[in-house]
């Protein structure tokens, strides 16, 4: 059994890593070799990281646009996720999905897709069939606070209470859909996990930079839908620091000031844990320093081989397509 302070390390080193990789990656993408569309969770990977590790290895997520970190957080493999932004056979879809179409159905990963609320429906739909089957596996949804305005949404939340299934639901709010804030498309007098109760779908907000309260909380849910209690719904307040889609800064594109980019910065969920484990004397800066050059040899590594590796052939280009 892990420990706490095991547990605190390894949700630590996870954020680590998924920062570290995406930085990596963004600083590689203006060398256009990667022509993929990327969106990148640069500053929200306490949700991922968080949720994932509350849960096991046969349970499943589904994800959005966003998915880099909770692919990596479930345990994707690393060298197909490079692969597949580098277009290449040896990517997790073979080069054909980019960024957006992660999956590793080992590590319980089943889909990402790039329409917003999409994969909602799909969780549902494995949890139903655990539920069906007296499983005690359960399936979780990420997406963002965009995906909450479409009509999938309310359809899966009302199906997914009517029939007790064991979903969690995490909604990553990171206050903007592309470049509209989030108080110009949603009502500011109820928050999003209060209008989600009107389904009798308990729910609860947490600090979405917080990987502890994060894990917390996932925990709680986790619970509850493995007992056969039904949905669960977690927002998760965080914030994303780059552009939308891309690599860049963005803040000189007039729907936010460097000013409110900068306050986010500095609760870095990174930051934040690290503080907390030299505090409680969990880890040394050298372990830190350690840490991270792992993290940048598994990467370094992982580009190396996309870029070696070779493209897919023509004759399999409808391979998988249906």
């Amino acid at each position: 059994m892990t420990s706490s302070a095991e547990l605190e390390v390894q949700l630590l080193r996870s954020m680590m890593r998924i920062r570290l990789v995406e930085e990596t990656l963004a600083s590689l993408y203006g060398d256009q070799e990667m022509r993929t569309p990327t969106h990148f969770s640069i500053g929200q990977e306490a949700p991922a990281v968080g949720v994932c590790r509350a849960l096991r290895l046969d349970d499943v997520i589904y994800s959005g646009h966003r998915c880099h970190a909770h692919y990596l957080a479930k345990g994707g493999s690393l060298v197909g996720m490079v692969g597949e932004l580098y277009g290449k056979e040896i990517g997790c879809a073979k080069g054909r999905g980019g960024s957006v179409h992660l999956h590793d159905p080992k590590a319980g990963i089943i889909a990402s897709s790039a329409i917003l609320g999409q994969t909602m429906a799909a969780a549902v739909g494995s949890a139903w069939a655990f539920s069906m089957e007296s499983s005690s596996r359960m399936a979780v949804s990420f997406f963002g606070d965009g995906a909450v305005e479409e009509g999938i949404f309310h359809e899966c939340l009302n199906f997914a209470a009517v029939k007790k299934v064991p979903v969690l639901f995490v909604c990553e709010n990171n206050l903007y859909s592309t470049h509209t804030a989030l108080e110009v498309r949603q009502p500011v007098s109820v928050q999003i996990y209060e209008r989600v109760r009107s389904y009798t779908v308990p729910s609860k907000q947490v600090d979405g930079n917080d990987v502890f309260a994060v894990y917390q909380a996932a925990q709680e849910a986790v619970e509850w839908c493995r007992n056969g209690n039904g949905p669960f719904f977690l927002e998760c307040m965080t914030y994303r620091w780059r552009e939308h889609v891309g690599p860049l800064w963005d803040y000189d594109k007039g729907y936010r000031s460097k000013a409110e980019v900068d306050e986010w910065i500095a609760r870095c969920p990174i930051q934040r844990a690290t503080n907390r484990l030299l505090s409680r004397g969990l880890c040394t800066s050298e372990e830190l320093e350690k840490w991270r050059d792992e993290a940048k040899q598994e990467i370094d590594y992982a580009v190396a081989l996309a870029k070696s590796s070779p493209f897919p052939v023509v004759d399999g280009m409808l391979d998988g397509t249906y």
